[in-house]
């Protein structure tokens, strides 16, 4: 904060430099809202306004096993005496560290109306009671045994601590959200047993790398569970530098509900959700026809969360369905993550993983040194009042005689037997019947006992080695207070993959059932139920013929591939049935007027082929890269003169190829290239006519073939070599029993 301004003498004007004056003032602002209000301390994790609050709380002694009190009462004591702004704000604060969904580990114990996850704000403070939980304990265990400075108050009249002594891992067990002057902070919250856990691991080697600690800590914990879909490569990423960002879906089943039809339930939702908000954004969104996968959302939330989700048909796969709500919906959202705290109180510095948790541990070991040399000093004034009365105990009857006889006692008794003025103060207000043999004793007892502590402290303070022996010890009982197998320390966010499945609606809506495509010479396409289709009972128009026949799904992609080298798609749900000839494809998609069918089959994803033109030119080519949206197809091979002949599945590790010459090759598919579009490479030599066809196969099953008769012919290994080549070479003619036709299918 800069200096007060004086104000200038009455009557007089003071000219000030309007942008000195507005640096100066706006300077003192941000530094005030960064100081103290919206950055936490990295040593407890707090900011201000909660530590007032559960400082204040443990003056009105509510702990864990008191009695509740009025919030009214706490807010009251908290603004007079050490927050001096508003009640509502402190109210407010109050109420989140009470929240369970807020808060993972929460800091009050709230009775009373104390909000809800769906957005309802909590009671009036008149209405409401708290007091504090066992974290907060945690995080003022030995506040009265000097374990941290403190400092005035607003007034001047009271004193407050500047830090917690934070026994608890709490700035990132429970995170903090805040938005200063030119900065913030949000730091998601973290599971404490693997916070204690990474804590011990970096006490036994301080240079513990980051994937030694996210063996521990692997993500966050949000107190509203969900699944963490962030790959792991980004979370250590976000750790390192302290700023990041991390996906985080609701958690959903599917339920049956008979006859094939079924409800997605979702029982989790990311953090800082409001359930109603989410709602109404999905009602909404079904309103303007945005979700048409979805028939209808019902809130069915109890005391838990339970959110239903009806499909708009039993044929929407619940997957797809939640894909897109992820995609439309908070159901997912990205907590932005910026671990931006107050290093020693003072300096704002971002932080990763790694120097969190060793602000945390210094802190702890700062806070035992000066809890030590606390019950150190009370110790040696213990024992010092102890050696006085086992004096006393030893010349009893010469004490007793100087008490009786002389008129000022403490003089004489300091003089007599060297005695300090607090040890002759002690023997005078012995009381007679503590002048027992029992209680002599009972002092040596005592004085034997605190010796053998103040020995144990000296030799704690003497000794670093010691000193983090002891934190790892009482982070330990942290970890073990609040394991795993504890509900409270139970993780709740699990880790997942996301599918990023692209969503095409019409598809999802689709029923999956199998049918028959049936494609004719003339280019008329229909497509018949079922895949057990007698081809042989079919009817065709005129002097029409069967050309191509193929089983597929009704959800599938048919895929057209015609001689001037374009692919054409089809949707096999849009195909006309089989009761009739079928329809033109040229109603269907845009043929060039002399463009011919030459291949037709469904689409398989990640499934490749080789394609070839007259010329015997060719390259391999991935399925999706036939794929085309629109009714003028996509141009896949440059054909010029040459008209695309063959194609063939891409199945082995060799190519056979054949022109009209009847000259056989075969060469590696290693040697044709990969492309999603051009002329391709030579793949035969030949002079005269153009290719015949072509296959691939694996070289240790050998290359077949069919003739005629539909007898198989099968060469393999040395019986192939006289074939075997490079590509673009000539090849040799045909072995015996190769058909006439010069195709491989006979």
């Amino acid at each position: 904060m800069g200096k007060p301004v004086e104000p200038p003498p009455e009557g007089a004007t003071e000219i000030v430099a309007l942008r000195e004056a507005l640096e100066e003032r706006y300077l003192a602002y941000a530094l005030s809202t960064i100081m103290h209000r919206a950055l936490p301390d990295a040593r407890d994790g707090l900011k201000p306004v909660h530590r007032r609050i559960l400082y204040g709380m443990h003056l009105l002694r509510l702990n864990p096993a008191a009695p509740f009190k009025k919030s009214a009462k706490i807010v009251g004591d908290v603004m007079g005496t050490f927050h001096p702004h508003g009640d509502q704000a402190i109210y407010d604060a109050l109420v989140r560290l009470a929240q369970d969904f807020s808060s993972r580990y929460p800091l009050v114990d709230g009775q009373g109306n104390f909000g809800n996850i769906d957005g309802d704000g909590a009671a009036a403070y008149r209405y409401t009671e708290a007091r504090m939980t066992e974290v907060a304990r945690l995080l003022l265990e030995g506040i009265d045994e000097d374990a941290v400075a403190f400092r005035p108050n607003y007034d001047g009249l009271n004193e407050e601590p500047i830090v917690l002594p934070g026994a608890f891992p709490n700035l990132l067990a429970n995170g903090a959200q805040g938005i200063a002057v030119g900065m913030a902070t949000s730091i998601p919250p973290h599971n404490a047993a693997e916070l204690c856990a990474a804590a011990m691991a970096l006490i036994d080697d301080r240079d513990a790398s980051l994937e030694t600690l996210m063996q521990h800590v692997p993500g966050p914990d949000f107190p509203t569970g969900g699944v963490i879909v962030e790959t792991p490569r980004s979370l250590a990423e976000t750790y390192r530098t302290g700023r990041g960002s991390i996906r985080c879906r609701a958690r959903w089943h599917k339920e049956e509900t008979g006859r094939g039809t079924y409800v997605v339930v979702v029982t989790e939702i990311p953090y800082l959700v409001q359930k109603s908000r989410l709602i109404e954004k999905i009602a909404e969104l079904l309103n303007e026809k945005k979700l048409p996968l979805l028939n209808d959302v019902r809130d069915e939330s109890a005391e838990d969360i339970r959110v239903v989700l009806e499909p708009k048909s039993r044929a929407v796969e619940a997957e797809i369905l939640m894909e897109a709500l992820f995609k439309l919906t908070e159901l997912e959202t990205r907590f932005p993550v910026n671990i931006n705290v107050l290093i020693d109180g003072k300096v704002p510095k971002v932080v990763g993983l790694a120097e969190a948790l060793r602000a945390f541990l210094d802190h702890r070991r700062d806070v035992l040194l000066r809890r030590s040399r606390f019950r150190l000093g009370q110790i040696e004034a213990r024992l010092e009042i102890l050696g006085g009365l086992l004096v006393a105990f030893l010349n009893l009857d010469e004490v007793i005689r100087i008490i009786r006889e002389e008129d000022e006692p403490k003089p004489v008794l300091m003089k007599r037997f060297a005695l300090t003025e607090v040890q002759a103060n002690a023997i005078l207000d012995t009381r007679l019947r503590q002048l027992r043999r029992l209680e002599e004793m009972e002092l040596r007892k005592e004085h034997d006992e605190l010796s053998k502590e103040k020995a144990d402290i000296e030799a704690l303070l003497g000794s670093e080695a010691r000193q983090w022996k002891t934190v790892r010890w009482e982070i330990g009982e942290v970890g073990r207070k609040f394991s795993k197998q504890t509900p409270l320390g139970k993780r709740r966010s699990t880790f997942g993959t996301a599918s990023d499945v692209s969503i095409d609606v019409a598809e999802a809506l689709i029923e999956r059932e199998p049918i028959t495509v049936v494609v004719t010479e003339k280019g008329w396409i229909r497509a018949l139920k079922g895949h057990n289709v007698d081809l042989a009972t079919l009817a065709f128009k005129g002097d029409d013929a069967l050309a191509f026949a193929f089983p597929t799904e009704t959800t599938a992609k048919v895929i057209l591939l015609t001689t001037d080298g374009k692919a054409f798609t089809l949707d096999a749900s849009k195909l006309p049935g089989g009761r009739g000839f079928g329809e033109p494809i040229r109603l269907m998609v845009d043929l060039d007027a002399d463009a011919e069918i030459m291949a037709a089959f469904p689409h398989q994803p990640g499934r490749k082929w080789i394609i070839a033109a007259k010329d015997a030119r060719g390259f391999v080519v991935p399925g999706d890269d036939l794929l085309s949206s629109t009714r003028k197809g996509r141009q896949v091979m440059v054909v010029d003169d040459a008209r695309l002949w063959r194609i063939a599945p891409v199945e082995g590790d060799s190519v056979a190829i054949v022109g009209e010459n009847r000259k056989l090759l075969v060469f590696p598919l290693v040697e044709v290239p990969e492309m999603a579009r051009g002329k391709g490479v030579r793949l035969l030599k030949m002079k005269d006519g153009g290719l015949s066809d072509l296959k691939t196969f694996t070289g240790e099953a050998g290359l077949t073939w069919k003739d005629s008769a539909d007898r198989v012919f099968t060469l393999k290994g040395e019986e192939l070599r006289d074939w075997s080549g490079a590509r673009a070479e000539a090849g040799r003619l045909v072995p015996k029993g190769f058909p006439r036709s010069g195709q491989f299918s006979g």
